[in-house]
């Protein structure tokens, strides 16, 4: 405990006590007056009033000493509070400072910052602008977009209807058989292959099984032929393909009859060509016959359904083609024909160069009869000149004296000859022909 606070205080009560005792004193000795009882019993009464003071003192001393120690540990307390807000109080003026520094500092990046941004700012902006041309054309688009999808779907509602109406008209034999014989052509015609010079159409076969018209029989080099039948079998694959693959149950099962069914019409296509034999009213043809059939998804249908249709198609001497294999085939004739046109033209070429080589010999013995009536006429000038100059001008010299205003002029000589051809297929004998 503080010295001078413990002073204080102890004052303070003797100060209380000796009041109270003087008053006490004085109320004895008025009582004494006034009643006049004996002193030695007042002085009694007053010791005894004494003790009981000074018990009151000890007690209210140890009150007060239990209310200061209490006082004493609150003002210990409160300095320790007082010395962790004066702490924290400098903390948190450390710690304002430092922020305020930090924010000022951090200010001056940010403008720092926001000067070396100003270009990015700028490219920003351009940037949002193009974003906004940007969303208005995609929203321009968006609309054009939408415009075509409806045109899309007006158009495929047409196809669609179109579809329909084309599969109802191929249910038709007639008409179907009229778009097989379309769809060769067309793969003919893509192949190269010009009609009435590489093919002809619905030529008449005659041959053991009887009178038959193929849709078209190909002209091979050589001489030799081969004839292709169109067959469109529709119907069954037809009612099968509007039928999901995935159908189970009642509905798969209609589905496998249904390629049964298009297998069966297939096969039947297959004895009927192979009956007609059409190789055996053809000059020098292979011995098979080509079954176009004018759809890969037909040909793919029915060997999935029958793997077997194939073999069973070579067996009868027919050859399944599609429009992509039996385009192969007639590329291929259509090179043959190349080929043997390339060749026929290199036959004449050469018969053309050995004729050239003949007549060239013919014209080398021309050219050299030429030459010695060159030479011939040349020996008789040179024979005229000489002749001229030692006869004739010395006895027309003599005359110059009668007329000296004429000079006679001289003859000269040839001294070169003709050119003999010396080249290797000029030497040649002449052939019988004349250039």
């Amino acid at each position: 405990m503080d010295p001078i606070l413990a002073l204080l205080i102890g004052l303070i009560v003797g100060a209380i006590l000796g009041g109270v005792i003087g008053a006490l004193a004085g109320r004895v000795r008025r009582a004494s007056t006034v009643t006049g009882e004996d002193p030695a019993v007042l002085e009694a009464r007053h010791q005894a009033a004494i003790a009981e003071l000074r018990a009151a003192d000890a007690d209210a001393r140890a009150s007060l000493s239990a209310e200061l120690a209490s006082i004493h540990a609150t003002a210990e307390g409160l300095r320790e509070q007082l010395g962790i807000q004066q702490q924290q109080y400098s903390e948190f003026v450390e710690r304002a400072r430092a922020e305020q520094v930090a924010a000022t500092e951090r200010e001056r990046s940010e403008s720092k910052v926001l000067q070396a941004l100003s270009p990015v700012q700028e490219t920003l902006r351009t940037m949002q602008q193009k974003v906004t041309e940007l969303e208005s054309q995609r929203a321009l688009q968006h609309g054009e977009l939408s415009q075509q999808l409806k045109s899309a779907t007006e158009s495929e509602e047409r196809l669609r209807s179109t579809a329909e109406s084309l599969a109802s008209a191929l249910r038709s034999n007639s008409t179907r058989g009229v778009w097989g014989e379309t769809q060769l052509r067309n793969v003919v015609q893509a192949a190269g292959l010009i009609e009435r010079v590489d093919f002809d159409v619905q030529s008449s076969v005659n041959s053991d099984a009887g009178a038959g018209r193929p849709d078209m029989v190909i002209h091979l080099p050589g001489g030799k032929n081969i004839a292709v039948d169109a067959k469109v079998p529709f119907a069954a694959f037809l009612e099968a393909s509007q039928i999901s693959v995935t159908a189970t149950g009642e509905e798969g099962a209609r589905r496998e009859a249904l390629l049964k069914q298009h297998v069966k019409v297939i096969r039947g296509h297959i004895d009927t060509l192979a009956s007609k034999a059409y190789w055996q009213g053809l000059d020098a043809s292979p011995e098979l016959v080509i079954a176009f059939i004018p759809s890969e998804s037909l040909v793919s249908s029915a060997m999935e359904a029958d793997p077997a249709i194939m073999d069973y198609a070579f067996s009868k001497r027919v050859a399944l083609a599609s429009p992509v294999t039996l385009w192969s085939v007639l590329k291929t004739v259509a090179f043959s024909w190349q080929q043997d046109v390339l060749t026929e033209d290199a036959k004449n070429l050469f018969d053309l160069g050995k004729e050239l080589y003949a007549r060239l010999a013919t014209l080398s013995d021309h050219a050299d009869k030429l030459r010695r009536s060159i030479d011939s006429t040349v020996n008789s000038y040179n024979q005229f000149a000489n002749s001229l100059e030692t006869r004739v001008l010395v006895t027309a010299r003599k005359l110059n004296v009668l007329d000296e205003s004429k000079v006679l002029g001289e003859a000269k000589l040839i001294d070169s000859a003709a050119k003999q051809l010396t080249a290797v297929e000029l030497e040649l004998p002449a052939a019988d022909e004349s250039a």
